[in-house]
């Protein structure tokens, strides 16, 4: 299984959109300042998730959301 996730920065109140197959390792990954794009808004908490059985859908899905980031559709998916 594959999860298409949302992360919120505590600090910044900033979102991140990926997908990954070990949720629990890429939030740590995250959060230890390892990834590039979002150590700068460590810490880092799961907000959102879907499941999905392949790597191929969970990206197809993790662009979709990314394509409505900030807007009404992001906004209603998490309960804004």
């Amino acid at each position: 299984m594959y999860s298409v996730y949302i992360l919120q920065s505590e600090k910044k109140r900033r979102f991140y959109i990926g997908h990954t197959k070990d949720l629990k390792d890429r939030l740590h990954r995250h959060n230890s300042g390892s990834v590039r794009s979002t150590k700068h808004g460590m810490p880092w908490k799961i907000v959102y998730t879907e499941k999905y059985a392949t790597k191929s859908e969970a990206f197809k899905r993790e662009m979709e959301i990314k394509k409505y980031k900030s807007g009404i559709k992001f906004k209603s998916l998490l309960g804004l």
